[in-house]
């Protein structure tokens, strides 16, 4: 069975989500659209299918079962429930939105219509991170104690300059935490569990911006462990992304997407690499080089599609990261410790 793909957007993250679709089997580009017909234009000549230039051609393209949303992530939801209503599968960039409503009425619109929706976030389909997710979860860390995520990347000024909505609280929905370091919040909730609690500082330290380009925050996790998280888009020249995680068994290190380091009481090997890192330079271009991560999502998501299943990152499990995006910014604004919406009702039962 080929599934029939529709590109939403047609700037740089669609091209990467064209390249990932040209590794997956048994799919197909047909359409595309954006707010820009040359780019459209040239997406479609560079890889086969129809331009549309408006968005209710492009949804009308069949035969087509799943859209691609790769559109600024303030229009991510209103898209993707464009498409839903249409009765096609949505696969939505990450974020799935700047704010939980959105993401709420995305979720319930999906559901009514009885169509798949998914989030990329590519960690969670890695080899080494599935290793260590699996090592975690059978207890080969122990119990989990701290961890450290760092995000310190650069982006130059003309990243923002260039653009109209990168770094804009209503398109982009924040800066370096929203943007950059949403995929190592993902992460780290997809590890560790829920947050309970956290206490963030943001900083507008480089860019002529509207939102923040640097962030810490301390994380109180609701099964006990405690995390520090720095993210920023000021460091020049970039460096890889590190997440150190440390149990009562041992400490674990990743760089980007690869385990580099395992210490554990009871001796164990990091898991075998084959070839280079998938993931991109992102430490200091916004280009995704490789599409490795992407298509291994796609793949996953076009499984759910044709099996029933879940896909990796579900929209209740992608708006956990956007929720926890939503406390920093709440305890940056408010300059002290802030309970994270979505566990407000699970501490309550509790405390009663």
């Amino acid at each position: 069975m080929t599934i029939r793909i529709g590109l939403l957007g047609c700037g740089n993250i669609s091209d990467t989500h064209a390249r990932a679709a040209a590794l997956v089997p048994d799919v197909e580009v047909v359409a595309y659209w954006g707010r820009d017909p040359a780019k459209v234009s040239a997406l479609a000549q560079r890889y086969g299918g129809n331009g549309y230039r408006t968005l209710d051609e492009f949804l009308e393209h069949r035969p087509m079962e799943l859209v691609v949303v790769g559109t600024p992530s303030g229009v991510h939801a209103e898209h993707a429930q464009a498409a839903a209503q249409q009765g096609l599968h949505v696969l939505v960039e990450k974020p799935l939105d700047v704010t939980t409503a959105r993401i709420d009425g995305l979720t319930a619109e999906c559901d009514r219509a009885g169509v798949k929706l998914g989030v990329i976030y590519q960690d969670r389909a890695a080899p080494d991170l599935n290793w260590l997710k699996r090592l975690i979860a059978r207890g080969g860390l122990g119990r989990p104690i701290v961890a450290s995520a760092r995000v310190r990347w650069y982006r130059p000024p003309e990243y923002y300059a260039g653009s109209r909505w990168r770094g804009t609280w209503g398109l982009d929905g924040g800066g370096a935490l929203m943007n950059q370091g949403i995929h190592t919040i993902d992460l780290l909730l997809w590890l560790l569990g829920d947050v309970d609690r956290v206490y963030a500082t943001t900083r507008t330290a480089s860019h002529a911006i509207a939102v923040e380009d640097t962030a810490a925050a301390c994380l109180e996790f609701a099964g006990g462990a405690v995390a520090t998280l720095e993210a920023t888009t000021a460091a020049y020249p970039g460096l890889p992304r590190r997440v150190e995680l440390t149990g009562s068994e041992g400490t674990i290190v990743v760089e980007r997407d690869r385990v580099v380091s395992v210490e554990l009481r009871t001796p164990l090997e990091a898991p075998a690499h084959d070839g280079e890192p998938s993931g991109n330079a992102s430490a200091s271009s916004p280009v995704v080089a490789d599409a490795r991560g992407h298509a291994r999502v796609l793949q996953d998501f076009v499984a759910a599609i044709t099996s029933g299943a879940a896909p990796l990152c579900d929209g209740r499990e992608g708006r956990r990261s956007v929720a926890l995006v939503e406390a920093m910014y709440r305890s940056a604004r408010a300059g002290a410790p802030v309970v994270v919406a979505e566990r407000e009702g699970a501490l309550d039962a509790l405390e009663r």
